[in-house]
């Protein structure tokens, strides 16, 4: 008889200090295994939130941090930011553990379940960066409806700035508000997927405020963790 192995999830990290309150990919709390981090030093919001495909040394970076995780155990590995799904290829392709990169890696999945009229929308922390790079990546259609923070709100000032305090309730307003731009810009919208990781603390009050599933990261972790 062959022992199942106990679950352990790697989470690679970007550098930063900003809290992370449970419910965020950064809080040990949030998950139902073990977990391991590795902050990856040369990436930040800066580095990582961009239109394009991440540089080779910064590619370079992060594999080499998941190696480091494998090496303490991972069987699962994931990132602390849904733009790093440009690289979800590579690093795959480099460990030799299942690797999931962004919440964007659902999308298609979670369009499949739902009827015909309906589709799947995306709030990120940025609308203006998450390019098509970003969508083709994780097999997304071109048109995904997509909506971002607005600039200056609470959890986008907090995560921009790498700031000591979070205004929890401030940040749950700020996703709210997104929510609701999403579904009045988006009148057919059946789902919602968060690419931000700082954004599942407020999952189910968007779920209540929407009317809607929603999915992210978390979601989709725990759902890998459930079936291995």
């Amino acid at each position: 008889m062959t022992l199942k192995r106990e679950p352990i999830l790697g989470v690679l990290m970007l550098k930063t200090g900003f809290p992370r309150p449970p419910g965020d990919v950064g809080n040990p709390k949030t998950w139902s295994c073990k977990t391991r981090y590795k902050v990856v030093e040369p990436a930040d919001v800066d580095t990582v939130v961009n239109s394009g495909p991440l540089p080779v040394p910064l590619l370079k970076a992060f594999v080499d941090a998941g190696w480091a995780l494998v090496g303490e155990g991972a069987t699962l590995i994931t990132t602390s930011c849904g733009f790093l799904v440009t690289a979800q290829k590579a690093l795959q392709d480099a460990l030799p553990v299942p690797v999931v990169s962004s919440s964007l890696l659902q999308v298609a999945a979670v369009q499949a379940t739902l009827p015909p009229g309906r589709r799947v929308g995306v709030l990120t922390f940025d609308a203006e960066r998450l390019s098509k790079w970003h969508l083709e990546a994780a097999g997304a259609p071109a048109d995904t409806a997509v909506v971002g923070l607005e600039t200056g709100c609470e959890l986008h000032r907090v995560v921009t700035g790498d700031l000591s305090e979070l205004n929890v309730p401030g940040a749950e307003a700020a996703v709210l508000a997104a929510g609701r731009r999403l579904q009045t810009a988006c009148p057919d919208l059946g789902a919602v997927v968060l690419e931000c990781t700082n954004m599942p603390p407020y999952r189910s009050a968007l779920a209540r405020e929407l009317g809607l599933p929603v999915h992210d990261l978390v979601t989709l972790i725990e759902g890998r963790i459930a079936t291995s």
